[in-house]
């Protein structure tokens, strides 16, 4: 299982990436393995405005359905829409052609406790 050091996590299984005051957001490689074959994601709109810890959508996969939840307030400024064609890449590599939103206006105050990939590793085992 992968965890790269470069990132930020959630105790929700996210991942998040904040370069130039964007985030770009998925799901960790742990979640990917726990859900299985993923085969369709549902999105929110570019545009749409979400507080932290909002359902932005779900995620189905062959044996579940999961609900998408935002770690971070903001605005959806990208979505990945490889995933409608290809829902698979975030089960291949859920860290690069697997992301599946971007958020940006993220204000400073209130964001919620991230953890480290040592955090997030001990967290899980």
């Amino acid at each position: 299982m992968t965890i790269p050091d470069t990132l930020q996590y959630t105790k929700g299984h996210e991942w998040i990436r904040i370069k130039n005051g964007e985030a770009t957001i998925g799901i960790t490689d742990y979640a990917q393995g726990e859900l299985g074959d993923i085969i369709f994601i549902e999105f929110p709109e570019a545009g749409d405005k979400f507080n932290a810890g909002d359902s932005i959508g779900t995620i189905e996969a062959v044996k579940t359905v999961a609900d998408l939840f935002t770690p971070l307030t903001g605005e959806i400024s990208e979505i990945n829409l490889k995933l409608e064609d290809e829902p698979e890449a975030i089960n291949k590599d859920p860290y690069e052609s697997g992301w599946i939103i971007k958020l940006k206006n993220i204000p400073e105050e209130g964001k919620p406790q991230l953890l480290t990939a040592s955090e997030y590793k001990k967290y899980i085992n």
